[in-house]
């Protein structure tokens, strides 16, 4: 029995380790997609906030992010204070026997959700992409990472009082997208629209992004990755109960992901009379922020069917936010924000412990606290050291001008000797 247990403590550690490194490689699709949809004189710059982001995301989590989202609460709202993981997350003898007991290594756990808070803070830097100054997004990215993400996750995953209500949001489609897209919704709101994409007149100008097969890369590693992020949110695999359950949440993820393709590419036919590549890519990221809430209980169908009304949503996110002048360079917002609210809500369509109320309760939470602190954050640093590159920096690019450097040298080079 105790060679079973052992087995099976070792397995789900495994599990949980290789889920979180799939997870850890949304962070090169993350780059990559926002790479691909600006254009290339911001590239450099896009790709240091992805890989700086990363970095912060980790430090700061270890240092008080985890602490405060899985340790001792004050109360179901006030999470407790802490520093560093503790000793006893470095256990690696503690095995399952009873009811409650941890059934992997704690640090597989610390890894797994340091990869989350990651992923919402990369969904913040393409939406201030091409006109934000590296060093406000990065000192953002500290407070975010370290305060913001946590004090709602505790919330939910922590215990807190929305877990208590019965909130439901089984990977993150309201605690890490609904998340990322509120903090990068009031990051724009201050920061304003790039220079030209607006008319005096109201006329919306379309700014493509300089390589489009690089975006498409992108969202296929995030599809890959995705399966991480629902599967090893399962937890376990070492029974044939819980092997069952990831299998279906794999095939659920997948079919999600195809269904918002789908739907995104008729909408955009329905609209515009063609294909639109862009608005497929984030098709496919919104079928699976859409089932990320319950990628577990929908039947195959069901699951297609939620993703596929992401993909159209979508599609009509990112028109109406262009309505409002609210510029997001690769439609974050729209596929993590708008999308994650309707993935919490979709919830209710298959798991029957759901309810309503305590679903909308869950996303006026999330939404109030994430958009007024991330908005008096950025506001904040707004005055202190200002948030957006002067003019000339933006016609520039902001690869020379917070970089020192760019990323197709030659091409330019090349480019300009022509001339």
């Amino acid at each position: 029995m105790e060679a079973i247990t052992e087995l099976s403590y070792a397995l789900d550690t495994f599990y949980f380790l290789v889920s979180g490194a799939l997870v850890m490689w949304m962070a090169a699709g993350f780059a990559m997609l926002e790479a691909g949809l600006v254009r290339a004189k911001n590239t450099a710059e896009i790709l240091t906030k992805n890989i700086a982001l990363y970095a912060i995301s980790c430090i700061m989590y270890l240092l008080v992010g985890y602490q405060i989202m899985y340790g001792d609460g004050l109360n179901a709202v006030i999470p407790g204070i802490g520093a560093l993981i503790g000793d006893e997350n470095t256990a690696k003898t503690v095995l399952a026997g009873g009811d409650g007991a941890p059934y992997y290594s704690k640090l597989s756990d610390f890894f797994f959700q340091v990869v989350f808070v990651a992923t919402a803070m990369s969904i913040v830097s393409g939406a201030v992409a091409e006109r934000m100054k590296l060093w406000a997004f990065l000192l953002f990215a500290v407070v975010m990472t370290g305060f913001i993400y946590p004090v709602q996750g505790y919330w939910k995953w922590g215990g807190g009082f929305l877990d208590q209500l019965g909130f439901l949001d089984f990977a993150g489609s309201g605690v890490v997208h609904m998340t990322g897209g509120a903090a990068a919704l009031a990051g724009v709101l201050l920061l304003g629209a790039r220079k030209g994409k607006y008319s005096s007149k109201g006329e919306i100008k379309a700014i493509p992004g300089a390589n489009l097969p690089l975006a498409t890369l992108g969202t296929f590693i995030l599809w890959m990755g995705w399966f991480g992020f629902n599967g090893g949110s399962e937890l376990k695999l070492s029974n044939i109960a819980e092997a069952n359950s990831v299998a279906m949440v794999f095939v659920n993820t997948n079919m999600a992901a195809a269904g918002g393709v789908v739907a995104a590419l008729i909408t955009s036919r329905l609209l515009f009379g063609k294909a639109d590549l862009t608005m497929a890519l984030n098709g496919a990221l919104a079928g699976l922020v859409a089932i990320t809430a319950e990628p577990l209980t929908p039947t195959p169908l069901l699951a297609t069917v939620i993703g596929a009304v992401g993909g159209m949503l979508v599609v009509f996110s990112i028109l109406s936010l262009d309505k409002f002048k609210i510029d997001d360079p690769v439609g974050a917002i729209s596929v993590h924000g708008v999308v994650g609210i309707w993935g919490i809500l979709a919830v209710i369509l298959s798991n029957p412990d759901a309810t309503l109320l305590a679903q909308l309760i869950g996303i006026a939470s999330i939404l109030s606290w994430v958009f007024v602190t991330a908005f008096g954050v950025w506001f904040l640093i707004k005055k202190v050291m200002g948030i957006r590159v002067s003019e000339a920096e933006e016609y520039e690019g902001v690869d020379v001008g917070e970089c020192g450097l760019e990323a197709y040298p030659e091409f330019v080079g090349s480019r300009g000797a022509s001339s």
